[in-house]
């Protein structure tokens, strides 16, 4: 199984592994246009008015453009301890222990605008880029990212479960793909408490005992961990929340 993760605009600052080394990387089918994509967030953290323009970056956040030039000599994080925020939060990773830990290493990916998609043992830097960036050099993420990461989401076996967010999703569709939606008990879409169900969900998920490999026993694990999914389709779930 594989749960794909949104990533989160904040990052942990810092890390304690050598600099960027893609070749160390998960998915080294994409490691071209990583590399491409990293060079051109360099290049462009060089003219910071610009920078802050393509990122949408207040003048407060200047120190974003920073970590950006310093994509290839900055330490690296493991990914699930790089991002943070509402999800990362309820996903509680560092709280894991040793057995639970390694069985999210093998489950959890992040969605990534810069390195399309991260294993969470991945090492990487901190840096800024959203998934509906626009670069001045290269065009959309959309229409770089498509052509090489749907063949490689394309290539992963058994069960994937997808809960990134819409301009995350929009970088590579996942035909196989189980997709959740986060929903009130009348129906209606959740948007404020949207990342800490998904997070508790990847959780429940990451560290079941049993990993689950149809959508019967992905409804039973959740289950188990207190946690409402309805089948609405056939790869379709929503998580019904208590809100």
């Amino acid at each position: 199984m594989l749960v794909l993760l949104p990533p989160s605009e904040t990052k942990a600052a810092g890390g304690d592994g050598p600099p960027l080394d893609l070749g160390a990387l998960s998915f080294p089918d994409l490691n071209p246009l990583r590399r491409k994509l990293a060079d051109a967030l360099t290049d462009l953290a060089g003219n910071v008015p610009e920078s802050r323009k393509v990122l949408g970056l207040s003048a407060r956040q200047v120190d974003e453009v920073a970590r950006n030039a310093a994509l290839w000599t900055a330490p690296t994080l493991p990914a699930l301890e790089r991002y943070t925020g509402v999800l990362y939060d309820a996903l509680g990773y560092a709280s894991l222990r040793s057995a639970a830990r390694a069985r999210a290493d093998r489950r959890l990916a992040v969605a990534s605008a810069l390195f399309g998609v991260a294993r969470g043992t991945d090492r990487i830097p901190a840096y800024r880029l959203s998934g509906g960036t626009t670069l001045p050099a290269l065009g959309s993420l959309r229409s770089l990212w498509r052509p090489v990461l749907e063949p490689a989401l394309a290539e992963v076996d058994g069960l994937v479960v997808d809960l990134r967010s819409g301009a995350y999703a929009a970088l590579a569709r996942v035909p196989h793909a189980i997709t959740v939606r986060v929903v009130s008990a009348s129906g209606q879409t959740v948007s404020h408490f949207n990342k800490a169900y998904k997070g508790k969900l990847a959780a429940a998920l990451a560290t079941a005992g049993r990993e689950p490999s149809t959508v019967e026993g992905l409804i039973g694990t959740a289950e188990r961990a207190g946690i409402t999914l309805d089948r609405v389709g056939e790869q379709e779930l929503e998580l019904v929340t208590d809100r």
